[in-house]
């Protein structure tokens, strides 16, 4: 933790742009994360054939590390990395609509579907290897719930591991008192194909450390809290 602790002192100063984003709202939210802000689900069996994820087409977009996305569904149907915010059609990340890419994987979204909440951005991200300490470079939390209505359900998201990495792991850190990740409260999720688990990630701030040298892949999709989640991560738990 020393060594943490340094790397991100080093790295990350205040303020910071993820500092900026609400934590304390009147959202309602996922009962299963109250504790510690995430839960990991029982493995996806069988797991999503390759060419669903491979054949896809990526854009250059940054998060995390080197990464780029297959956007799956977004705010209007386009291929579009961004947030649901474009002038005129502001909302929270919700309401999502297929794209093209869509046709070429129907696990995911048939996936996605099964869930039968509300869901906004799905996407494949492609994330080239980083170790540890170059991850913690790129840790920082999202800003699902721009626009989201008070009341109004809290926008998670869920992982399903599309490649197996099991020396990789998602590291998860709450916010401490001085507006940066607190190394006293990480956490890591181990990143074996079919791995499962959600996070609220406008709570948490996270990032994926994965060494090796072959490319990873894996399944982002943002979810409304409600009922239907928390039906279906009750039934998801191993």
């Amino acid at each position: 933790m020393v060594q943490t602790d340094a790397i991100l002192r080093e790295t990350l100063k205040t303020p910071h742009w993820s500092t900026d984003i609400p934590l304390d709202t009147p959202h309602p939210r996922p009962a299963a994360l109250a504790a510690t802000g995430y839960v990991v689900l029982a493995d996806l069996e069988p797991p999503i054939p390759e060419a669903e994820y491979l054949d896809l087409e990526y854009m250059d977009w940054k998060s995390g590390g080197d990464t780029n996305f297959a956007p799956i569904a977004t705010a209007d149907g386009e291929l579009d990395c961004r947030g649901f915010w474009k002038p005129g059609d502001e909302r929270a990340d919700r309401g999502g609509r297929w794209t093209v890419n869509a046709q070429h994987c129907p696990s995911i979204v048939s996936a996605v579907q099964a869930v039968d909440a509300d869901f906004g951005r799905v996407r494949v991200i492609k994330l080239e290897p980083q170790t540890y300490e170059d991850a913690l470079r790129h840790i920082h939390r999202d800003d699902n719930n721009r626009f989201n209505p008070d009341g109004d359900g809290w926008v998670v998201r869920s992982w399903i591991e599309l490649t197996d990495n099991p020396e990789s792991f998602m590291v998860l850190m709450e916010q401490g008192p001085d507006g940066l990740p607190d190394p006293s409260t990480e956490a890591h999720v181990p990143l074996h194909r079919g791995s499962r688990f959600v996070v609220d990630t406008q709570r948490l701030w996270h990032v994926v450390a994965h060494p090796g040298t072959q490319t990873r892949y894996a399944l982002i999709s943002s979810f409304t809290a409600g009922p239907a989640l928390d039906a279906w991560i009750a039934a998801g738990r191993p």
